[in-house]
């Protein structure tokens, strides 16, 4: 399936999330093998065998005074799944590697679509080639400011701190306090609230889908943005797993130190991947929960509020995705291999 189609308005979507009152309280007791990413006024919706981008396209300028909405553009592909092709990307950890790695490409795509949607001229589209040159820059970035940074900071009092556990432990607390600081100027840019919105409504849907409740933007804007499959509180688990991979690294030279950082982002991903997905099937457990608690609330920084249309949009994603599959009734030779985060 590769193709698109343009989703009528619905007319007299009741508003919920951002000016609507209290947070919505409700939250899901099941996982399903669904995930998401709020991409440029849209989300992107991924299943088993099939991924979704819907878009809201801008309004034509006749209707801008009215304040008419655009259509919802949908586009739909299907998902090759390495775990389906090589028994070894089944494995643990390494399973978790290679979604990540899949997730990033089908990302990536997302995101080149949402943004060709918003240019004015049709005919103008931005190439593949610059959206692969930002993703590596920023990967990039990434591994620079989280694990680059800490260690080389670290290293600079090394022989003050006397000890590897209290080395790893500085270097740890700084990466931590360096995410934290990251994401609390990001949830204060302006131009990026909107995103943290549709990031809010790819979260609800998905809880409202997992709840088995009516997919409409009245009933998924009940359920709560917070999500533990979600991608920033898999980020906070990195974070802290680092701690304990890189302790028994020890003091070697700070070349080393740098090198072990970087190499080591896999196994750390591959890990952290690990106990997200157990804790999203066991989120039912109290003391489950709690682990959970601090990464929950640091989606507070990611994620907004969402109106209906922002939630309609993220229904209309995920019911492409639905289309051609049903999670709920997929057996278990269909779900081998299937990592996904919200």
């Amino acid at each position: 399936m590769d193709g698109g189609r343009d989703v009528p308005e619905q007319p007299g979507v009741p508003p919920t999330g951002a000016g609507a009152g209290p947070e919505s309280p409700l939250t899901a007791g099941r996982d399903a093998p669904l995930g998401g990413q709020a991409v440029l006024e849209g989300v992107m919706m991924r299943g088993v065998s099939t991924w979704a981008v819907a878009v809201r396209k801008p309004a034509p300028a006749e209707a801008a005074p009215s304040g008419a909405l655009g259509e919802i553009a949908v586009n739909a592909f299907p998902i090759a799944s390495s775990s389906r092709r090589r028994w070894v990307y089944r494995l643990p950890v390494l399973r978790g590697v290679a979604a990540l790695i899949e997730s990033l490409g089908v990302g990536l795509r997302a995101l080149s679509i949402s943004a060709n949607a918003q240019l004015p001229d049709a005919g103008m589209e931005l190439s593949g080639g610059v959206w692969f040159g930002t993703v590596l820059v920023s990967v990039a970035f990434a591994i620079g400011l989280f694990f680059v940074v800490p260690v080389g900071l670290t290293s600079l009092i090394k022989h003050q701190l006397g000890t590897p556990i209290l080395f790893w432990l500085v270097e740890g607390v700084l990466r931590t306090t360096i995410f934290l600081g990251y994401l609390l100027l990001l949830s204060r840019v302006r131009d990026l609230r909107r995103v943290f919105e549709y990031h809010g409504a790819e979260h609800k849907v998905i809880s409202c889908f997992e709840a088995g409740d009516e997919l409409t933007p009245a009933r998924a804007g009940l359920y709560s943005r917070l999500h533990p499959r979600c991608g920033t509180s898999f980020l906070l688990i990195v974070m802290i797993m680092a701690i304990f991979v890189f302790a028994p690294v020890g003091l070697p030279a700070w070349w080393i130190l740098v090198a072990t950082r970087i190499v080591g982002v896999p196994l750390i991903a591959g890990l952290s991947f690990e106990v997200i997905k157990w804790a999203g099937r066991n989120r039912r457990r109290r003391w489950v929960q709690v682990i959970m608690y601090p990464g929950l609330q640091l989606q507070r920084l990611t994620t907004r509020e969402p109106d209906g249309d922002q939630l309609a949009v993220s229904i209309a994603a995920l019911q492409a995705v639905l289309d051609v599959e049903t999670p709920g009734a997929l057996s278990a030779a269909d779900l081998v291999g299937v990592e996904v985060v919200a």
